[in-house]
């Protein structure tokens, strides 16, 4: 990573049925090898599975998974005088929606059975409501910054 000069970020174009920028995101991780249909007719799907099984608009269900899943704070390994101390931090709200997003991806993907479409509907799902492996994950990263923070003076 460069040191003075930070690339300017470009514009993330909505996607195309429900024109929401963060869905746009979301497919965009999702993709395997520039395969971007692929990844749009799953995220699709599950967001049709979403709307079959939960009886509300899936955009809004997606949102409220994205907003349980956003972590506030994480740690990060500073190094003060010769030791590394793991010093908690806020995190800026782009950096949180991509840990959001990478982390319902990556749980989604590690559910048993099923198609992704599902597997996704389902991780979803379960983070609106405020439990899974999601939400977890944000549980800890948020218990970890609690435990170190003694260290918060090194920021």
């Amino acid at each position: 990573m460069p040191r003075r000069y930070r690339p300017t970020r470009r514009p993330v174009m909505p996607d195309q049925k429900y024109n929401n920028v963060l869905l746009a995101m979301l497919i965009n991780r999702m993709m395997y090898g520039g395969k971007k249909s692929t990844a749009q007719q799953l995220a699709y799907k599950a967001l049709d599975l979403i709307e079959e099984r939960a009886k509300r608009d899936p955009i809004e269900v997606f949102e409220q998974a994205l907003r349980n899943v956003t972590p506030a704070v994480e740690v990060k390994p500073m190094r003060v005088g010769g030791s590394t101390y793991q010093v908690p931090v806020e995190v800026p709200t782009y950096r949180a929606q991509t840990l959001a997003m990478r982390w319902i991806l990556e749980n989604a993907r590690n559910r048993g059975g099923r198609n992704m479409a599902e597997k996704l509907a389902a991780e979803l799902m379960d983070a609106a409501s405020g439990q899974g492996a999601s939400i977890k994950k944000k549980d800890d990263t948020h218990r970890m910054a609690e435990a170190n923070r003694a260290f918060a003076h090194f920021r």
